[in-house]
């Protein structure tokens, strides 16, 4: 008797493309040699995808999401002011990168482009920025003196722009466990806040001792 076909879904395409990226050491050339070399359908994978390209962005889409998801079942999260928030969802992401650490690091620098490796990340983008604007507090926006609407996007983009420098230091770490990161994700969201206020010097003397230590043991 025939065995049965396992049903195709959204997230098995993704699973597939990640495996065969990996083992290869290259995308998949083509949708039809991907389909065929997974046993379904182009129609099949034209109901979930547009190209193979849509299903790079998928998957840094699906780490934000899984991250939401865990960050919401912590009963306490709701409590958590914008900070804390900010820094549950950094160390969360972060945990998920390290788990496919192998695959994001060979994604990101497939293309001498680093712009081009960065369009993967369109989705993520809209997706950060979104959830920046959905935990910024109303003590942040009296903060920003009468924050406007072109104020308030900006405190988006440039959080958008801290977590790609984050993004990049992560790429980079080669300590046990990236706790170089840890400190980094630490120091970085304090500092960002601590700018919103009248004495940031301290945190900003810190960061860059931080940042000017790592450079000199690098080279």
């Amino acid at each position: 008797m025939a065995t049965k076909k396992s049903k195709i879904t959204k997230d098995s395409i993704v699973s597939m493309f990640m495996n065969y990226t990996l083992e290869q050491g290259e995308k998949p050339k083509s949708v039809y040699q991907f389909s065929k070399l997974n046993e379904f359908t182009e129609a099949e994978f034209y109901s979930f995808f547009g190209n193979l390209e849509s299903i790079e962005k998928e998957i840094y889409n699906l780490f934000f999401e899984k991250t939401v998801e865990l960050l919401n079942k912590d009963t306490n999260y709701d409590s958590y002011d914008m900070k804390s928030k900010l820094l549950s969802f950094y160390f969360t992401f972060f945990e998920l990168l390290v788990a496919n650490r192998s695959y994001v690091s060979m994604s990101l620098k497939e293309d001498k482009n680093q712009l081009k490796n960065l369009l993967q990340l369109s989705g993520l983008r809209n997706h950060f920025k979104k959830f920046i604007g959905e935990i910024t507090t109303d003590e942040v926006r009296i903060q920003q003196e009468k924050i406007q609407d072109f104020q308030e996007k900006a405190i988006q983009e440039s959080a958008w722009v801290q977590f790609l420098f984050t993004l990049k230091f992560w790429l980079e770490d080669g300590s046990a466990n990236f706790e170089k990161t840890d400190i980094y994700i630490e120091k970085s969201v304090k500092l960002s806040f601590e700018l919103m206020n009248v004495g940031p010097i301290n945190s900003l003397i810190d960061f860059g001792k931080f940042i000017f230590k790592e450079k000199i043991q690098n080279k």
